[in-house]
């Protein structure tokens, strides 16, 4: 703060003070005026101090805490010093720091002693407790925003999960209700902030409780996200990892069960509250294409369970100026829009479909807010301005024809490679026929490529490095070797290979086609592509065993 705006505070204090507002002795707090960069630096040496320190201590007790209350007392002890450090004034700052990892073994070690004594949910709900009484002892507010974060996870878990095992078979709908729970805890908070704590006397438990929800509510969307699964296109980036499996065993709950119209439901519940909520306090919006929005993301909502509460989060967050989590909310919508794209439940043509609709509908009312003299949504001056002026469609149209040109000058790349590159066949290697997450697709593996791929990866130099191959009289190619430079024997020709995965593949690792055809394309035995004299490959269909087409 600036000394003119330390003074108009002090003078605000003076005055409240006065009135009765505010209790007296109450004064400005003090301000951390350390640069960012020395704390940053002071934290980063405090943990690497404190880290060979906690894993000497750890060995040292380790036999005493396997068993027993000694884990508990050391917990206690490190997390009282802990806080107790932090709460202090003038100390030192790289005390200060050391602090924050002692506060995280503390935490784990009191986890540790919690799980391994207690049974089922109740673990859970003691660290949720625990992160909450910790956060309200503390003065800083990025730690109150990380301990609501593991309050809020923890809570749901106790609630969504509890001693069942999610990953293996639990009820999808458990940890959505969980998530519900925690949605309803933060409104009932936000609602205590503003009526019960909304004077003076109750302003530091009205900027706690301000600090710990932020956390919380990022939890909240953190697991919306996750439930609602893969997002689009995400899937070819995690490729098999551990995200992308854990997100696809999330996925789970389309497929139905009694919760298929119930969970539905509810989220259509959530978002009209999330319109009203914002028709309420912004009365401007209640105009036709803000209700026609309105509308549409309802309906998706329907097709979305996880839609409804992230609406309602961003509303309330919008309409109460908090940006950042509004942001965050904003984030998480779509995200959750794009999960739409897996859902087992609907065919590919009909989620294009209704994306299609939806948009259609949604550029329609776009239309319909620029013919403010029809709404009332501007000024006549302003839409004067939007329909005579000359820069904006001029924009509209350069962008449009950009959009065209690009996509049009790969589609004739391709054509071209069609119509002038010479065909190849290379034999399949078996793997798994089909995934049903982006439709239906052929997994493809060559033979002849695995080592040569992982020789790439290893060895291989900048750019796209290329295989050497020769083909039999009947166009099959047998790939021989990694192309280092030389010049090819007669007969031999050059493909170039593409990356995917961390990996190295022979122009791509999957073959899609037409949902429902399955059966056809299950007798593939060979790739059939056409090759340029440079190496550049394009696959352009599958063949028989016998080189027949499918």
């Amino acid at each position: 703060m600036s000394d003119r705006q330390t003074d108009a505070l002090d003078t605000l204090i003076a005055d409240a003070t006065h009135t009765g507002l505010l209790p007296a002795g109450t004064m400005r707090p003090r301000q951390d005026v350390r640069p960012w960069p020395l704390v940053l630096m002071t934290a980063f040496g405090a943990w690497l101090a404190a880290i060979p320190l906690i894993l000497a201590l750890g060995f040292a007790l380790e036999s005493m805490m396997r068993e027993g209350p000694a884990a508990y007392v050391v917990a206690a002890i490190v997390l009282v010093g802990a806080v107790s450090v932090i709460r202090a004034r003038d100390i030192p700052l790289f005390v200060e720091q050391l602090a924050v990892p002692c506060l995280l073994v503390g935490g784990g070690l009191l986890g540790y002693a919690l799980f391994r004594d207690l049974p089922g949910p109740f673990p859970y709900w003691l660290l949720s407790a625990l992160c909450l009484l910790v956060a309200a002892a503390l003065p800083r507010d990025w730690l109150r925003v990380l301990l609501g974060l593991l309050a809020c996870g923890t809570l749901a878990l106790a609630t969504g999960a509890g001693g069942r095992d999610w990953f293996g078979g639990g009820d999808p709908a458990a940890l959505f209700i969980a998530w519900m729970l925690a949605l309803a805890i933060w409104l009932g908070a936000h609602w205590l902030q503003g009526k019960v704590f909304n004077d003076g006397r109750g302003a530091r438990v009205a900027a706690c409780i301000e600090s710990i929800s932020i956390g919380w509510v990022l939890a909240v969307l953190l697991g919306l996200i996750s439930w609602s699964g893969m997002t689009f296109m995400l899937g070819a980036v995690l490729g098999h990892g551990l995200t992308g499996e854990a997100t696809r065993e999330l996925s789970r709950y389309f497929g139905g069960g009694w919760y298929s119209l119930v969970l539905p439901g509810l989220s259509v519940l959530l978002a009209l509250a999330a319109a009203g909520w914002l028709f309420r306090h912004w009365p401007s919006l209640r105009q036709l294409p803000a209700i026609g929005v309105a509308l549409v993301l309802v309906a998706l909502a329907w097709c979305m369970p996880a839609l409804g509460p992230v609406l309602l989060i961003l509303a309330f967050c919008l309409a109460s100026g908090r940006t950042r989590v509004a942001t965050a909310a904003a984030v998480a919508a779509a995200w959750v829009i794009g999960s739409f794209y897996y859902q087992l439940a609907w065919t590919l043509a009909g989620k294009a479909a209704l994306l299609a609709v939806a948009g259609a509908v949604l550029c329609v009312l776009a239309w319909l807010a620029t013919r403010g003299t029809l709404l009332h949504l501007a000024e006549r001056g302003v839409v004067g301005k939007l329909q005579h002026g000359r820069l904006s469609p001029f924009g509209l149209v350069a962008g449009l024809l950009l959009v065209l040109f690009v996509a049009n000058g790969g589609i004739w790349q391709k054509e071209q490679l069609i119509a002038k590159g010479e065909p190849v066949f290379v034999e399949l290697a078996p793997v798994d026929p089909r995934s049903l997450m982006q439709g239906d697709f052929m997994r493809l593996n060559f033979l002849q490529l695995g080592m040569l791929s992982v020789e790439a990866s290893v060895y291989g130099a900048s750019g796209r490095p290329h295989v050497v191959a020769m083909r039999d009289a009947r166009g099959v190619a047998e790939i021989h070797r990694l192309y280092d430079g030389k010049p090819l024997a007669t007969g031999e020709f050059l493909m170039q290979l593409t990356p995917k995965n961390g990996s190295w593949v022979l122009v791509s690792d999957a073959w899609f086609f037409k949902e429902g055809e399955a059966a056809r394309w299950e007798k593939a035995r060979y790739g059939e592509f056409r090759v340029m004299p440079d190496g550049r490959a394009l696959l352009v269909g599958m063949r028989g065993a016998q080189l027949e087409a499918l």
